[in-house]
């Protein structure tokens, strides 16, 4: 089957959210390194499908001079599925004339810190102990994953 990438549209609310929730255990993510609490359904965003089915989905916010990815879920994993979504993203960065993308992951997130520096992003900052100023917010983020202590943010740019 086909790999295909559209836009969120309000019929997709449900299975957004249910990806949302099995990823992130829940809709509201934190914004790493700003320390506010997001709505993740609501944000603008792509839905990667394969056939019928819901694939991967990634959201977004625009900032003053880049786009910030919130989420990105890859359901189905080696498929594409992550590169196809961040390109959408990407071409309305560029669309909107914005110099870069950018996001944060944690430390423990070892294979999506391979797929970023693949896809071309740089690692510009680290954030030490920032998870901790984000568990404050959302006190059910896990302590660790795969045996790794969840501690810190580490800031990623794909400058345009």
């Amino acid at each position: 089957m086909t790999l295909s990438v559209r836009p969120i549209e309000p019929r997709d609310l449900e299975a957004v959210s249910k990806v949302l929730r099995d990823s992130w255990g829940g809709i509201t993510v934190v914004a790493l390194g700003r320390g506010e609490l997001i709505d993740a359904a609501a944000q603008p965003g792509f839905v990667a499908e394969i056939g019928d089915e819901v694939a991967g989905v990634i959201t977004y916010a625009e900032r003053d001079s880049s786009v910030e990815i919130i989420t990105i879920d890859a359901v189905v994993p080696g498929k594409g599925v992550g590169k196809a979504p961040l390109d959408a993203v990407r071409a309305v960065a560029v669309e909107r004339g914005v110099a870069r993308l950018s996001l944060i992951t944690t430390n423990d997130n070892t294979h999506a810190l391979r797929f970023y520096q693949r896809y071309g992003f740089d690692l510009v900052a680290l954030h030490r102990n920032g998870v901790d100023r984000a568990r404050a917010l959302k006190p059910d983020i896990p302590a660790e994953a795969d045996g790794i202590p969840i501690k810190h943010e580490l800031e990623l740019v794909f400058t345009l």
